[in-house]
């Protein structure tokens, strides 16, 4: 790499299930020169796709107006259905300083990313994270939680919900983005052998930060219909503060404690080489797990 900042980036998209719309946003990072496609994963009950990419601040600007272009063509939120909350077709935008990037320039990034798409495509943006410009959208879920289509009726009428960027309305079709800047997330998911939601949703309130539990965790229960299960999914946003060991195992004591068997648990995404220190990879039961594939430092 060269001497310029490098960051990553993890564009998540409303689309999990149409593998020739996952392929033309693929091909629109891929003309852009200097932001590199790592990997990108889809899930149909989610119907939602995480695409992982690293570069220098400015090509990975361009490709994130792109894949943009491209979503905005392909992706129409009126006619999308899945468990993961959304606002938006290109719904969540992270940008994350690697090496010794300052966490300024994933924040300046963001701030670019954010005024780009409101200005070529006309979507209200709101910026999180670090980049929030104040403390009630630091936290995503903040941002997100209304959804689509309640943020849709509420926009132009609420003032907590005006934009950072772009105008008082949501795109017909594509709805809002929320743009930021944080450290290294991971995003990984335990499995419950069981088609009950109620034991999930329990752990998750458990679990969580938010509820009085573990640090640095957001979580969320919720069903699989194509496995025929459920799902403990979670946000480890600080892994240094509760990592995967620790996140996996109270999960695996809360569902003991329930008599609900495991499954496995699966990674989203990317993570760095450290993250898979305090224990044996195969403790965790992961689904179709490739180290080169998915560890940061391999790929980079």
């Amino acid at each position: 790499m060269n001497s310029e900042p490098l960051l990553e980036c993890v564009p998540n998209f409303s689309e999990g299930r149409r593998l020739e719309v996952l392929s033309a946003l693929a091909h629109a990072a891929g003309t852009i020169r200097g932001a590199r496609l790592l990997a990108y994963e889809s899930d149909p009950d989610h119907n939602r796709a995480v695409f992982t990419l690293a570069g220098s601040p400015h090509p990975l600007i361009q490709a994130i107006r792109a894949m943009a272009g491209t979503a905005l063509r392909l992706i129409d939120l009126n006619y999308h259905e899945g468990v993961h909350p959304r606002i938006g077709a290109l719904d969540v935008v992270p940008f994350v300083p690697l090496g010794d990037s300052p966490i300024s320039v994933a924040v300046q990034a963001a701030e670019e990313a954010g005024a780009l798409l409101a200005k070529d495509l006309g979507l209200p943006c709101y910026l999180y994270g670090q980049a929030a410009r104040s403390p009630n959208r630091r936290n995503l879920a903040a941002v997100r939680n209304r959804g689509f289509e309640a943020l849709r009726a509420d926009i132009s009428t609420d003032p907590t919900l005006t934009p950072d960027f772009g105008p008082l309305r949501l795109h017909p079709t594509a709805g809002a983005v929320a743009v930021g800047a944080r450290d290294i997330l991971i995003a990984f998911n335990v499995l419950l052998d069981t088609q009950d939601l109620r034991p999930a949703r329990a752990i998750a309130r458990r679990i969580r930060e938010r509820d009085g539990g573990m640090p640095a965790v957001r979580a969320l229960g919720l069903p699989l219909a194509r496995l025929g299960c459920v799902q403990v999914s979670m946000n480890l946003i600080n892994y240094r503060k509760t990592g995967l060991f620790a996140a996996f195992r109270r999960v695996r004591e809360l569902a003991q404690s329930m008599g609900v068997p495991l499954r496995g648990s699966e990674l989203i995404g990317m993570l760095p080489e450290d993250a898979l220190d305090g224990g044996e990879i195969a403790e965790l039961g992961l689904l179709d797990f490739d180290p080169d594939a998915r560890i940061l430092e391999r790929r980079l």
